[in-house]
């Protein structure tokens, strides 16, 4: 069975840190709009305190989970441990999309690396910290971080990845405003 959190200890802090991958997970307001469901990597995720965490999102060819946070705030953070004891655990929360450029945006950047396709930084404020057994996962070894996205930033260049977002990012599949371009 699993353990509801009040927070996130240096314990929980500390597995999340080790995991390589994690799933982000939103939906529009309108019940026969897209659930989206993210797959993130890199080095993009933050604890910042027990109850907030915040990761750097990076330019793709979507822009549902922006969409649906500023539609809605609704977030569910999924990690599991592909390697080591079998482990779950989501973070429920309420998001906000500070984009690239604001001040909010600048204050939390210094958090995490440089990357050209930086496009905003989800803040995530917790209300619910829950794990699960995960005994169904399987185990999988970790090779290595792709190189694809950043190759792909680097081959746009900077005016170059501005002006995919604004093709690409401007709205959701479901016509939610995406990014403010």
């Amino acid at each position: 069975m699993g353990k509801i959190f009040q927070t996130i200890d240096d314990k929980l802090q500390n597995w999340i840190e080790k995991q390589k991958m994690f799933f982000v997970s939103t939906a529009p307001l309108d019940k026969e709009g897209l659930v989206n469901c993210s797959p993130k990597g890199l080095d993009s995720f933050r604890v910042l305190d027990g109850n907030t965490v915040a990761y750097l999102d990076l330019t793709g060819s979507g822009v549902e989970t922006i969409a649906h946070l500023k539609e809605n705030q609704r977030i569910t953070i999924m990690f599991c441990a592909f390697e080591g004891p079998p482990k779950i655990l989501r973070l429920y929360g309420k998001g906000e999309v500070l984009e690239k450029g604001t001040l909010e945006f600048e204050k939390l950047k210094p958090q995490f690396p440089e990357y050209l396709g930086e496009r905003s930084i989800i803040l995530v404020h917790l209300h619910r910290i829950q794990d699960s057994c995960g005994y169904a996962v399987p185990n999988y070894e970790f090779k290595g971080e792709r190189d694809v996205l950043l190759k792909w930033t680097a081959n746009k260049g900077p005016d170059g990845v501005v002006a995919y977002r604004k093709e690409k990012n401007a709205n959701s599949l479901d016509g939610l405003k995406g990014l403010e371009i």
